[in-house]
């Protein structure tokens, strides 16, 4: 059978693989041969077994922040980094890491009930047992509270839910929400629902979303059970991530920190998560309007608003102390450009077990280090240094993460030249973001890996699975826009360093997610059984690794950028005129006494006054900048760079290190300065969602037209300077003809 397998492999590698003789972008022919020999070499030293090894010790007992088996496993990949021959230093930052007191949650009234707020141990999974250990469910970056106050269900929590509210003249002004997880980043939630005068927060998963309505639950099928509940911390993450008492700065252990009633991070309001067995009850004892149809889930009730009649109280607290965050950094000193850096990494702790998340991701860059070391015993050194990054404190805001790349910013702005991060993987297709002058690049890798289940090329099945998913037909692989919610946050929105964040996944859903039940055992059986695409993306990080570690010119391209931020800029404008169109529309039905905002006519709803009127923007800076870098897109030819004499081409080399900083500008986004590039950033009520031409996209939505006219000055003043920079970078190349 396996000899079977192995002639298919074959078959299909013949056939549906690359041209081996295709020049790699940033090589010279006798360059990319050599890199494809080595790159065959890695394909052949990668070893699953590995992978799972090293998943069965990581995971063996929960390894938050602070709990001795996170340094356990600090150290235990710390040795194996120093037994494969890299320098290692671990780094320790004291972050504020609250942990939870006291968890209470009350129905009164006539049908009492009090919330278990425990997920209990599943048979046939040995680790689910270890409650005593774990930290329980709970929201980080939740101020403490006690409240007590009727509940009103939100759906998703989100501003368009409160619209919704509007309409039907449903105040959570004093109330408790209770809203799904789904829909946006948890911490949105709490945030909206203070915004609005709510006084508490109940965050669930909705079986809908994320349950029986999927498909069969944990220990039976791989989706949430009744009892899991999803942890996370809710701290304002889209104003800016790392430790609060350290805004900006490292949290070294000389750091000034501010007393805790100045972070202004933290939730207005208590919040708590709960599991969908707790919710039910909550649920059902509210009365009022029948929720929209869009709002109701698969609960066994009928989808209530609210608000009340029955009381809920809410009781939470902390203990607000300094944890340690340990960052595990293994270096490989270039051969020939020590001075510019490839940093590769993930975060290792998790919220309990984290077998999916951190660990599947973080033992794929253990295994392409160990790899990559083999490959140097064999007399091959990378031109550029590789630094593997192991993470700590990822999970309750990227506290590792930013706290190192805050404390080192001034040589990262001068020596790093890319950031790759893997924050878990699965079975199923290769997704990828990051930046787009790179998109090409990594193209090409995603045509050279075989998918380890279909034979044909990773790039073959992502295509394949984005004609499915949306109807659209692709040449090349196209990356997604960063958002945040991982570990390249700090280096791309903060340093303006290029980065990707890649793993599989597609075939391998299921409500693990920050639970107890996110084990060795359920990621074996439902994730990747085998770690065969854990092997695959060691051979796709790897190869990113190491051709920008061995790049004669750094492979950077203009066209996919030039493009894609050009349809970016028609995303913003069409915007804008959509809002008018929109406006003017509404406010003809309100005027018109016509305005219809449900099909029950049951229903009390209160007519909301007309809106401001749309202003005409003046879009002059964003377009000139946008035809500025289309005009120069096309004029940069790869092959005369290489063809260029080495000074010249270390100089173009830095003038490609300093490019992706060109997009940012150092007084950042309006009314969250750590965010200053101007191209990709969270969204500011989105949190992990991506938002291109922040500043501009988001003023529009806000209908703050004033500072949206400020922000197309600003964008196009940023394009500007990234034309110029493109100029440069031509003047080089051309001055050699």
């Amino acid at each position: 059978m396996l000899l079977r397998l192995t002639s298919l492999f074959l078959f299909f590698l013949c056939t549906c693989g690359p041209a081996h003789a295709q020049t790699l972008m940033g090589f010279t022919p006798e360059g990319s041969a050599e890199q494809r020999r080595i790159e065959a070499e890695l394909d052949s030293l990668v070893e699953p077994e590995n992978l799972d090894e090293w998943m069965q010790y990581m995971t063996a007992r929960p390894h938050h922040v602070g709990s001795p088996y996170d340094k356990q496993v600090v150290d235990y990949m710390a040795e194996k980094f120093r037994s494969w021959g890299y320098a290692v230093e671990v780094e320790r930052f004291d972050v504020l890491f609250p942990t939870p007191k006291l968890r209470k949650l009350e129905l009164l009234g006539d049908s009492p009930y009090t919330a278990m707020l425990q997920e209990p141990p599943v048979e046939g999974d040995p680790s689910t047992e270890q409650t005593e250990e774990a930290l329980p469910p709970y929201n980080a970056f939740s101020i403490d509270g006690d409240v007590t106050a009727e509940l009103v269900f939100v759906n998703y929590g989100v501003p368009a839910d409160y619209e919704e509210l509007d309409k039907r003249g449903i105040s959570v002004e004093g109330k408790i929400v209770i809203a799904k997880y789904q829909g946006s980043w948890r911490g949105i939630k709490p945030k909206v629902a203070a915004e609005h005068g709510a006084i508490g927060c109940i965050l669930y998963s909705d079986p809908e979303d994320d349950g029986y309505y999927q498909g069969e639950t944990y220990p039976d099928g791989a989706f949430k059970n009744e009892y899991g509940v999803q942890r996370g911390a809710v701290m304002d993450l889209p104003a800016q991530p790392g430790d609060p008492l350290t805004p900006g700065y490292g949290a070294t252990e000389d750091a000034e920190r501010l007393d805790r009633s100045e972070v202004e991070g933290f939730t207005k309001i208590p919040v708590l998560p709960i599991s969908y067995h707790d919710a039910l009850p909550f649920l059902r004892a509210l009365t009022g309007p029948v929720a929209p149809a869009s709002w109701r889930g698969a609960l066994p009730i009928t989808y209530r608003i609210g608000p009340g009649p029955a009381e809920v109280h809410l009781q939470v607290e902390f203990n607000w102390e300094l944890a340690p965050a340990y960052d595990v950094i293994a270096t490989l000193p270039g051969s020939e450009y020590p001075d510019e850096w490839i940093l590769r990494g993930n975060h290792h702790d998790a919220w309990v077990h984290g077998a999916n998340d951190p660990v599947s991701g973080m033992v794929a860059v253990m295994e392409e280090a160990r790899v990559v070391s083999e490959l140097v015993k064999t007399g091959w050194r990378p031109k550029r240094t590789i630094k593997y990054c192991a993470w700590g404190a990822e999970e309750p805001g990227l506290l590792g993460s930013t706290e190192w790349v805050e404390t080192h910013a001034d040589e990262l702005r001068e020596k790093a030249v890319a950031y790759i991060n893997t924050d878990g993987t699965g079975r199923g297709f290769l997704s990828a973001g990051g930046s787009h002058t790179l998109e090409e690049f990594f193209g090409e890798i995603t045509g050279d890996v075989m998918d380890p289940q279909t034979g044909v090329s990773v790039l073959k099945r992502a295509q394949a699975a984005q004609a499915v998913h949306d109807g659209k037909d692709s040449d090349h692989f196209v990356l997604s826009a960063l958002g945040s919610g991982s570990d390249y946050s700090p280096f791309f929105q903060h340093l303006g360093i290029a980065s990707f964040n890649l793993g599989f996944g597609g075939e391998s859903s299921g409500g693990e997610y920050h639970t107890m039940y996110d084990s060795y055992a359920h990621y074996t059986r439902f994730k990747d059984p085998g770690f065969v695409y854990g092997a695959a993306l060691v051979q796709v990080a790897g190869r990113t690794t190491l051709r920008l570690a061995g790049a004669e010119v750094l492979p950077f391209e203009f066209g996919r950028f030039s493009t894609t931020l050009a349809g970016y800029g028609k995303d913003v404008m069409e915007l804008a005129d959509k809002l008018r169109e929109q406006t003017a529309q509404e406010n003809k039905l309100i005027a018109d006494s016509s305005y219809v905002l449900a099909a029950d006519p049951s229903e009390e709803f209160v007519t909301p006054s007309p809106k401001a009127e749309v202003p005409y923007l003046n879009f002059a800076p964003l377009e000139n900048g946008l035809r500025q870098i289309e005009t120069l897109a096309g004029k940069y030819d790869t092959k005369v760079a290489l063809q260029l004499p080495e000074e010249q081409r270390e100089a173009l080399n830095q003038l490609f290190l300093d490019l992706e900083r060109q997009l940012t500008r150092e007084e950042g986004l309006p009314r969250r300065p750590w965010f200053v590039h101007h191209v990709y950033a969270p969204g500011y009520y989105t949190g992990y969602g991506v938002k291109t031409l922040p500043g501009v996209r988001e003023a529009i939505e806000e209908r703050n037209f004033p500072e949206a006219q400020q922000q197309i000055d600003r964008l196009g003043e940023v394009l500007d300077a990234y034309a110029g920079h493109m100029q440069r970078i031509l003047d080089l190349t051309t001055a050699s003809r």
